[in-house]
Parts: structure tokens; C-alpha cells; sequence
């Protein structure tokens, strides 16, 4: 008999690439849900238009409350946790459809592949970027700072590869990229300062350019041409931006 996974999906405002998502859904998972944040676009009404879809809507209160809560809707004994700007690669879809046929581990990860204004970013720390999406359920959780969230095992177990890439559908354009990146900052300073991290100067000034050489050099961004080098600096203004932030939270003023 062949194994049941639910899929769990949290978003917002994503009427331009929840389709890819849940195309690549159909005959991998036995029923699909969707905890949206009251998208004000089609977002819902796509959704619904899909049989095997289960939606539900939910104020935000950040994206591992989110995704937590998605988990618990699940009702199968199997989940994979994908975000809106994601989908899965014919060949993942294909090592999952194998899996499903035992799921004799506790957990599968499988590599994400990103795409950033239609190019394919094998470097810059952005590959491979491995993640544990498929999970039995109540093994696991999604934990870590928003909104930098992680799906992390209760317990060790045996965990497994899969073959094939989750691809990652994830800035249109680079002022797709530098709004997210001040809109992430904020969450993530206020979330550093929250448990205890402080700034100063020194990290303001040095932050940035350890980051730059480090995604840029050591782990090959150049090898990326043109958007290797914008991607890398992008990632370099995040540490100097949530540094600032951590600082100005220190001295008590708004950064919302």
C-alpha cells in the first residue's frame, strides 16, 4: 500500500507562483493545506480552484508560528513543508513518488535549487542548500529566528538524501531583493536584540565586508558572473543593515 503525505504551505499575496507550487504537488501529495495570511489578491481564489486543496486563513504572527500551525493541520502520517515560491523538480518529484512507496525513514531532505530574475544561482552560499522539507509527523518543527526558519527533528533519527532539486523561485528583480532584504533586517534585529545579541561600530564596519569576501571568494560567487556579484553585495548591505538596526534598537528608537 502506498503512503499518504500531506503538504503544508503558508502565504500571502502569492498569486504569481502558487500555481508552479501546487502543480508540482499534484499526485505527490494526497491532500494539499494552505494557511494563508488574507492574501488581498487571487492567491485564494487559485488555491480553491485545486480539488485535493484544504485552505485556511490566519492572522500573521510571524513564519514559524505559521508554519508550525500549518503542521498541526496536517492529517497524514507523512508532511512535506514547502513555502509559495517554491516547487519541486520533475526528478525530486520523482524520488518522492519512489520514496512513498515504503517512507522507511523518519525524515528526507532534498537540495534547493534558487532562482534570482531568472537566473539559476549555483554559489554565493545559495547552493546546495540543503533542507529538510518531508518529515513524519509530530518528529519535527519548525524553530530557529524569524524570519530565518528551520525544520528541526525532535529526536535523531535516520534522515535521508533525496535526489532532484526544490526549486526556489525567489526575487523577480534586484528591488525585489534590496525591499526584502531591509523588510527581513528589521525581523531579524529585533529578534538578534531579543536574545541578547548587541551591535557596536566595529560590527557595523566589519560585518559587511567578511560577508562579501566570504559568499564573493570562498564559496564562489564570482563563478556567477554578474548576478553572483550583485547577490553577494545585496547579502553584504543585510549584515550592515542588521547591525544598524540591532545598534538603533540598543538606543531605544523605532526601526519599524
Amino acid at each position: 500500500m502506498v503512503n499518504k503525505i500531506s503538504a503544508a504551505v503558508i502565504c500571502f499575496n502569492e498569486e504569481d507562483k502558487i500555481a508552479r507550487c501546487l502543480d508540482s504537488l499534484q499526485d505527490v501529495a494526497d491532500e494539499i493545506i494552505i494557511v494563508d495570511s488574507f492574501s488581498t489578491d487571487r492567491t485564494k481564489e487559485i488555491c480553491l480552484s485545486y480539488k485535493n486543496v484544504l485552505f485556511f486563513e490566519r492572522p500573521f504572527k510571524g513564519h514559524i508560528e505559521q508554519k508550525n500551525h500549518a503542521l498541526s493541520l496536517c492529517h497524514h502520517e507523512y508532511i512535506l513543508s514547502l513555502d509559495a515560491d517554491e516547487s519541486l523538480s520533475e526528478q525530486l518529484r520523482e524520488s518522492i513518488l519512489r520514496a512513498k512507496e515504503s517512507l522507511e525513514f523518519d525524515a528526507y531532505k532534498f537540495n534547493r535549487l534558487t532562482n534570482y530574475n531568472g537566473f539559476w544561482v549555483k554559489h554565493c552560499g545559495w547552493y546546495p542548500d540543503t533542507k529538510l522539507r518531508l518529515i513524519r509527523k509530530d518528529t519535527a518543527s519548525w524553530q530557529g529566528k524569524n524570519p530565518h526558519d528551520i525544520l528541526i527533528p525532535n529526536h535523531q533519527g535516520k534522515v535521508a538524501l533525496l535526489c532532484g532539486d526544490l526549486l526556489h523561485y525567489s526575487y523577480d528583480s534586484i528591488s525585489d531583493h534590496v525591499n526584502q532584504t531591509n523588510k527581513f533586517t528589521t525581523i531579524a534585529a529585533k529578534a538578534a536584540y531579543e536574545s541578547g545579541t548587541r551591535s557596536s561600530l566595529f560590527k557595523i564596519l566589519t560585518r559587511p565586508p567578511l560577508k562579501f569576501l566570504k559568499d564573493y571568494f570562498l564559496k564562489g560567487g564570482f563563478l556567477d558572473g554578474r548576478y553572483g556579484l550583485i547577490i553577494c553585495k545585496i547579502n553584504a548591505l543585510s549584515a550592515f543593515l542588521k547591525y544598524s538596526k540591532i545598534k538603533e534598537l540598543q538606543e531605544n528608537k523605532n526601526i519599524d
